[in-house]
């Protein structure tokens, strides 16, 4: 029998809508990809923790570790204590140091798991920071904590950093000290504004290309000790430029969540890798994909990937920072969790219309595992914001 449901239209109508078949997509994975492919992975609220979730964070720590061992189950690396999981969106450092710790204790218990963990400075308060020294301090404090777990470091983006340096000269001397300081080779990460407006004008300038060359000078002087850089600027061009420009070695991790389909593929002179928070809630038919183009089938890749891609423009739309909520949202109707709560309260971000666009496209691209649970989910969710009842 076909699930059904009432679901709203953004015209206020209420609409009769019927579900398409379960998804088609294994649930593991045997062999390499044809790309290095992180998955930014969430963390799952504890619901039941007596606290007050706008100040305290709660963690369900079980579920929380249980989704990652479904990432590595599908082939996928992880990309730990990063934007997908709410750093800087109520995941605060102490709760991200513990995340780091479990994760990595976690990843030794699975043969072939492995991820790599991001390394801010989230501890310290960023109107209160007077020196690049304060800034360079927190960052070696977490790379710290990374690295005697046994895990690599994700360079991210930092908010102090942005708001206390005066040129592009303070982020290469900043990052200059830091790579030359990590054990590792380390993955750059330049976070675009329109995923947190705090970072705008990274790499010393408002410029694209400007700060573009800032960092491009960086990688050069460093080549050798780094794995490559993501970018998550949403703009297909600016991370093709940059692919080319970048030295033998170096690689580019994909970070956009628009046109990630079009980068991995590749324009036949140079193809991205993945790293990307639209792999959390899509990862089996990702992997799919990923298969059909080691196969050189560039045809049944893209029906498998490009089918996501509206649902995750409707996810990352902006306010480009609440797309988390529907990364939740959408391993919740997937039964990977058994509520939808969110660290901070973060699911109210969206409203209803948002999830019932999710809802339909995740169905269209055949992203629901069990539409009979889906559809149970998504009325009562309706029913308690009005719809069906």
């Amino acid at each position: 029998m076909v699930a059904s449901l009432f679901l709203p239209r953004n015209d206020r109508a209420i609409e009769s809508y019927q579900l398409g078949p379960a998804s088609p997509y294994g649930m593991s994975h045997v062999g390499n990809f044809p790309r290095i492919v992180y998955a930014a992975a969430h963390v799952v609220a504890d619901p039941l923790a007596s606290h007050d979730p706008w100040s305290d964070c709660a963690i369900d720590w079980e579920t929380t570790l249980a989704f990652r061992h479904h990432l590595w189950r599908l082939g996928f690396k992880i990309a730990e204590a990063m934007d997908t999981s709410q750093r800087g969106m109520g995941l605060d450092w102490s709760k991200a140091k513990e995340l780091i710790r479990r994760s990595l204790a976690e990843a030794n218990t699975v043969p072939g798991a492995d991820l790599a963990c991001g390394a801010g400075t989230d501890q310290i308060v960023t109107s209160e920071v007077r020196s690049l020294d304060e800034v360079v301090r927190a960052y070696e404090e977490q790379i710290g904590h990374v690295e005697a777990h046994g895990g690599r470091v994700i360079l991210m983006a930092s908010r102090a950093l942005c708001r206390i340096a005066r040129s592009a000269d303070d982020y290469l001397a900043v990052y200059g000290r830091l790579i030359s300081g990590c054990r590792n080779k380390v993955i750059l990460h330049w976070l675009g504004a329109m995923f947190d407006p705090a970072l705008a004008g990274y790499w010393g300038s408002r410029e694209i290309e400007t700060a573009m060359t800032t960092c491009l000078d960086l990688i050069a002087a460093h080549a050798d000790r780094i794995d490559g850089i993501k970018i998550s600027l949403l703009e297909r061009r600016h991370e093709e430029r940059m692919r080319a420009r970048l030295p033998a070695g170096v690689n580019m991790y994909t970070g956009d969540d628009f046109n990630y389909a079009d980068l991995i593929e590749g324009d036949g002179r140079n193809f991205s890798h993945g790293l990307l928070g639209i792999f959390d809630p899509i990862a089996p038919a990702a992997a799919a994909a990923l298969d059909r183009l080691a196969a050189a089938d560039h045809v049944g890749y893209h029906a498998i990937l490009d089918s996501t891609v509206p649902l995750s423009r409707r996810i990352f739309e902006a306010p480009t920072q609440y797309y988390k909520a529907g990364v939740v949202f959408l391993a919740w109707l997937n039964g990977f969790q058994d509520h939808f709560r969110m660290v901070s309260g973060l699911e109210s971000t969206r409203g209803i219309l948002h999830y019932a666009d999710i809802f339909r496209l995740a169905d269209t691209a055949r992203l629901l595992v069990d539409p009979d649970r889906a559809a149970h989910r998504m009325r009562q969710f309706c029913e308690i914001n009005g719809i069906g009842v």
